[in-house]
């Protein structure tokens, strides 16, 4: 089958010196910056020149061996992102490696930004925290998507999609950030990436936003899609180049799946509604990248003060010691599931076979 085309014909975003100027000084409202008028004027000529050009990624260097056009121009950024990936992995892989677990907290509650309040999520967070430190055999690293809305330069930029055009065109990790040109920087997920990847076990603790996962989880989440058959080599279709990402996906892609047979244990809780369909959503999630549920313990949807005030939900987690001990059970489940995967005592059925559908 040949690559089709690409298709074409949405409107131009590209804006005018003036409208890019004014967007870009608009940052600086303080009146701290009015005694630096001149210089942001010339700085903002400068990154108009970055603009205007398209450069973005104005620092590369030659991929070298390893790579497919090993005299093709990488962003460093991206090589030092796909460094601490190989090394995440060589530690993931490494059988004396300590046992490790990535906890995550998908509230985008934080006491030191507008709410004023730490969020139910990040306590629960720290009794998983706790349950699983018990025996003292597990590293545990704590990622807190709170940081996104309370932490100054702290983003994780939205998926482009192109996993849509073709899986090839999908880098691992995602290339499409930092983007120097667009001032699309700050992105979180080349941090994020080698937290997974050396991870033996994820937990998710999160609350449900309007039926659905947090803005800051679903950002992530979009973002982990090069994890499930994205490609790990860009100079394969010459950077960004659709037509020949969609060649090398209809010559027989292979879908990598680059997180596979880790162990997950999932948290879901609410004050209403939602939080069984969430918990549906993320466990279905997991298990597409092809990670593997700890067990049935492991999986959670709970209601904190079910049809409460919300000033007092804090006060309703308090008295609610049944599922502070879910939790804490969640946590022990995804510890045990890790350590028995590890030494070989667990097994997944029907993991040797090939899916026939890899989509």
């Amino acid at each position: 089958m040949s690559a089709p085309e690409p298709r074409k014909g949405m409107p131009d975003p590209t804006l005018s010196e003036s409208e890019f100027r004014a967007r870009f000084l608009s940052q600086f409202q303080d009146p701290a910056f009015e005694s630096l008028k001149e210089e942001l004027y010339r700085i903002s000529t400068a990154a108009w020149d970055g603009y205007s050009h398209h450069r973005k990624s104005p620092r590369t260097r030659k991929a070298g061996p390893g790579f497919a056009d090993p005299d093709y121009d990488l962003a460093v950024d991206w090589i030092a992102a796909h460094e601490a990936i190989r090394k995440a992995q060589e530690r993931h892989e490494d059988k004396a490696s300590p046992n490790s677990v990535l906890l995550i907290n998908g509230s985008a509650r934080n006491e030191h930004t507008c709410p004023g309040e730490m969020s139910k999520s990040y306590r629960l967070v720290q009794i998983a925290k706790a349950a699983l430190s018990e025996q003292g055999d597990v590293e545990v690293e704590v990622l807190d998507l709170s940081r996104l809305t309370a932490e100054y330069g702290r983003e994780i930029h939205p998926c482009k999609s192109c996993f849509s055009t073709s899986a090839a065109l999908c880098h691992w990790p995602c290339s499409c950030y930092p983007n120097y040109s667009l001032g699309q920087t700050h992105d979180w997920m080349n941090d994020i990436y080698p937290l997974w990847v050396r991870a033996h076990g994820i937990m998710i603790v999160t609350p449900v936003n309007w039926y659905q996962a947090t803005s800051l989880l679903k950002l992530m989440i979009d973002r982990l899609v090069c994890a499930d058959g994205g490609n790990p080599d860009p100079t394969s279709t010459q950077g960004k180049k659709a037509q020949l990402a969609k060649e090398l996906e209809l010559a027989g892609w292979p879908y990598p799946r680059h997180l596979s047979g880790r162990q997950f244990a999932v948290v879901t809780h609410g004050d209403s509604a939602g939080a069984e369909s969430l918990r549906r959503n993320l466990v279905d999630w997991l298990q597409d990248m092809e990670l593997e549920s700890a067990g049935d313990l492991a999986e959670v949807d709970r209601y904190i003060g079910y049809w409460k005030p919300y000033a007092t939900s804090h006060e309703e987690l308090d008295a609610d010691k049944a599922v502070q001990e879910e939790v804490a059970n969640a946590a022990r489940t995804l510890r045990e599931a890790v350590i028995a995967k590890r030494s070989g005592r667990m097994t997944s059925a029907g993991s040797n076979l090939r899916e026939l559908r890899q989509k």
